[in-house]
């Protein structure tokens, strides 16, 4: 009789939690997704009140999300670790911004050691219809960065930004 109730339980307790682990695993014979490098974003309208933009991760992991400085297309990975937005040296040019040797007058400690930048600064940053004025960034010495990165002097001015459920949400 003992065995038979802790049977009952153990099939309750599967019973109970089959339907939510099979549900992240998705159709068996689903297709893996095509690996893309588009970023995925979904701007969600919430009327006249805040706007808020729900960012998926990339196949690598990385929230990549289209935007624009001073009107100019721009990708950015969004990176929380960086304390400015980062530009690579190829779209700092396309951007007309071209630093001079004794511009370089930053030092950041970074995960590739100690680099020096040149601090400028953008006079409007857009992703997904939300919009920062006056947003200081950098432009690394060497050709060390590989892509542009969405940092701290623009998400530090949104109301909030947090990670949940997978992905990354942010509201203006």
């Amino acid at each position: 009789m003992r065995n038979f109730i802790l049977f009952a339980i153990v099939a309750f307790a599967v019973a109970g939690l089959a339907p939510h682990y099979i549900d992240k695993l998705g159709p068996a014979s689903a297709a893996p997704p095509a690996l893309t490098a588009a970023p995925a974003v979904v701007a969600v309208p919430t009327g006249s009140g805040p706007r808020t933009m729900v960012i998926r991760r990339d196949p690598r992991g990385h929230f990549v999300v289209d935007g624009a400085i001073d009107g100019r297309r721009i990708t950015f990975m969004v990176d929380t670790g960086a304390s400015a937005i980062a530009l690579t040296k190829e779209t700092a040019s396309r951007l007309g911004i071209h630093p001079a040797q004794r511009d370089f007058i930053g030092r950041s400690s970074t995960a590739n050691g100690v680099i020096r930048f040149a601090p400028v600064r953008l006079g409007m940053v857009e992703i997904g219809g939300i919009i920062v004025r006056n947003v200081d960034a950098f432009v690394p010495a060497d050709e060390g960065l590989a892509e542009n990165l969405l940092g701290m002097s623009f998400l530090s001015r949104l109301r909030r930004f947090e990670y949940r459920e997978g992905n990354l949400v942010i509201e203006e």
